[in-house]
């Protein structure tokens, strides 16, 4: 029987809406707060898979918390408190409709386009000659379009202006914060003998002020190398050694799955979710250099309900 959290359905004191994402169930409070409930669901290629991974949602909310912490003196974000290890409460935003993608190395999907002979994403020139996994010479910002349904799409900046997804003078200011986070987040994985790839950023607005929001350099939204050895396996044309869920792509890739329709998820096994959530773990432990203390599965629904209808009493 697996402890996986994979659904919540909550009513709060103050709740006037529930909106359920692939990973995330979100509550709105008095219009004023988000309560976010990071859940042990697991999606890849814009699918969720059938079984949930025990402990996933912890992971991700107690790294996404760190990184909002050591982030906050660059740019306001929207955390209030964790009052549980799979909930982060905070300000209720309105979210600009695009996602700030940051890359430092030619990887993914921009190694997708490089290959098949683009030298211009989202409106940004890369040099020719550069190999798979290779450090731009700045780090590049490739937007995407932020899609309540289906698939974000690439788009430039000047597309975004243009269409009045975000004025001039806050892209720049968007601009800005992504430069300045990534450079943290960089500095901050070195430590650990990591390299930040890539990641991205949501940025939104409460009144004349704009945050940060949702997860950021997580294993689900971010791209990590392992610096040692780096070099070498870069001058042999090998594969990097990654810190990220690419692995769980990969099972479904060798398994015939990559959410093209028609296509069905292949079976997952109490062994694989065990192996998966193992690897979940040691993420937490590499990136944040913390020891992961598992929370407490016993009734953890109701852990979770309790821990936030505590923190609503007291601070709402």
């Amino acid at each position: 029987m697996s402890n996986a959290i994979v659904s919540t359905e909550f009513s709060l004191p103050g709740q006037l809406s529930f909106y359920k994402g692939k990973v995330r169930d979100v509550y709105n409070i008095n219009d004023d707060y988000l309560v976010m409930v990071v859940t042990d669901r697991i999606s890849a290629f814009d699918v969720v898979l059938p079984k949930g991974i025990p402990f996933k949602g912890q992971v991700l909310n107690q790294i996404a918390a760190k990184f909002l912490d050591a982030t906050s003196d660059i740019v306001p974000n929207w955390k209030i408190a964790t009052p549980d290890p799979m909930v982060t409460v905070g300000h209720l935003c309105e979210p600009f409709k695009v996602e700030m993608v940051i890359r430092g190395y030619l990887t993914g999907h921009a190694w997708r386009q490089y290959r098949a002979g683009k030298r211009v994403l989202c409106g940004v020139e890369m040099p020719e000659g550069m190999k798979e996994s290779q450090k731009f010479p700045n780090p590049i910002i490739t937007p995407t379009t932020k899609a309540n349904e289906g698939h974000d799409e690439d788009i430039s900046k000047e597309e975004i202006i243009k269409q009045g997804l975000v004025s001039a003078e806050e892209y720049e200011i968007l601009e800005k914060y992504t430069l300045s986070l990534f450079q943290r987040g960089t500095e901050m994985a070195a430590e650990k003998g990591l390299i930040l790839v890539d990641t991205k950023y949501e940025f939104g607005k409460k009144g004349d002020q704009i945050y940060l929001i949702d997860e950021i350099h997580t294993p689900d939204s971010s791209r990590y190398f392992y610096a040692e050895g780096y070099e070498a396996r870069l001058a042999k044309g090998e594969n990097q050694k990654q810190l990220s869920k690419e692995f769980v792509r990969q099972w479904l890739i060798e398994n015939g799955f990559q959410g093209l329709e028609g296509q069905k998820v292949p079976e997952m096994t109490n062994e694989l979710v065990n192996q998966i959530s193992d690897r979940y773990i040691e993420l937490f432990e590499n990136i944040t250099g913390d020891k992961f203390v598992k929370g407490d599965v016993a009734n953890a629904g109701g852990r979770i309900e309790k821990n936030i209808r505590q923190f609503i009493a007291e601070k709402v």
